[in-house]
């Protein structure tokens, strides 16, 4: 009896023959990265479109937010825009006087004061004003009617829209001298109140100016990220017993945990920037001693008095404060477990 052999399966055969003799483990494994990682050139011929859709944007924040940058450099001179009308040459034929200008601020009582009014505007901004567009997206998110949502979505946003003159314009015909207020309370026999003008309830009232204006828009990321919860969710938890309450605590919360995280690490780093706009327009009437942050020093000093240098310095200052803000803050959100502005 001949000997026979067994014939293979297709697949198996095919399997053996395309299995290539790799001459070494290390080999083997550098073909598979190679094969897996595409080249520069050619990541670039899949993503053109993108890049060219981007790119527009791009040249935009290079030449508003990067180019700009350069200009710091009139903080380590006495800088003078007349020598020149160009302001390139005007930097490079200004004097040097090193760290002069930084030394003028450290001792300059009138930049603490600006430290010390920013640094209050902005723990009270965070106390209560960040918690209410979280408040607000739960209660417009707990609302069945998708009519009533969308109504009370508008009427919440529509401030935001408004300009800060009209802003300022609409507090001082209610809290003003003359306004509302003080109206009703001489019409009952009281004496009549000007909010507007007391330096000992400023910053109450420029924290509720920003409540009123920006409080709607805020909420717009946190119902974002409360329309990624699956509502299967919210399904088991009342099916396990979970009352409003505890489905808001257990679900709805770690949902928006993240994006809070995100949000407070930004305004930490935003810390030293409380609304230049709208504290200029009402700096004269309570006075600097009340109202002066550091963005209306810089701009009173720099574009007022023209003394660059000095205003560049207390601004390049504040950009290097802020920065450690941005990078204590988002360490702070590793130690809790989130992500922050980038990951570890």
């Amino acid at each position: 009896m001949s000997h026979s052999t067994v014939p293979r399966s297709r697949t198996e055969a095919d399997t053996t023959e395309k299995t290539p003799v790799a001459s070494g483990g290390a080999t083997g494994s550098k073909g598979k990265k190679r094969a897996g990682k595409l080249s520069l050139r050619l990541r670039f011929r899949r993503d053109r479109v993108l890049i060219l859709m981007t790119l527009p944007a791009v040249v935009l924040v290079l030449l508003f937010n990067y180019v700009p940058i350069l200009g710091n450099v009139v903080a380590f001179q006495d800088y003078d825009p007349y020598i020149s009308d160009n302001g390139v040459v005007s930097m490079l034929h200004s004097p040097w006087v090193g760290l002069e200008n930084f030394q003028r601020i450290f001792a300059d009582s009138s930049f603490w004061q600006a430290v010390q009014n920013t640094l209050v505007l902005f723990v009270l901004q965070l106390v209560l004003f960040f918690p209410i567009p979280i408040l607000l997206a739960l209660l417009i998110n707990s609302v069945i009617r998708p009519r009533v949502r969308a109504i009370a979505q508008a009427v919440l946003y529509l401030p935001h829209f408004f300009s800060w003159v009209l802003v300022i314009a609409v507090f001082q015909q209610l809290l003003g001298g003359a306004g509302l207020l003080s109206t009703l309370l001489r019409d009952h026999g009281y004496d009549g109140l000007d909010i507007m003008t007391d330096p000992n309830t400023f910053k109450f009232l420029v924290t509720a100016q920003s409540v009123w204006k920006d409080a709607g828009w805020g909420i717009i990321v946190f119902l974002a990220a409360l329309a990624s919860v699956s509502p299967d969710l919210y399904e088991a938890a009342a099916m396990d017993g979970a009352s409003r309450w505890r489905r808001m605590w257990h679900v709805t919360l770690p949902a928006l945990r993240p994006v809070i995280a995100l949000l407070l690490v930004l305004r930490v780093g935003d810390a030293l920037t409380v609304g230049f706009e709208q504290i200029l327009l009402q700096r004269d009437a309570v006075g600097p001693g009340a109202a002066e942050v550091l963005d209306t020093f810089v701009w009173w000093n720099g574009v007022r008095n023209q003394d660059f240098g000095y205003a560049a310095a207390a601004g390049l200052v504040k950009g290097v404060i802020s920065i450690g803000l941005v990078l204590a803050a988002n360490k702070v959100a590793h130690l809790m477990g989130e992500q922050g502005v980038y990951k570890k």
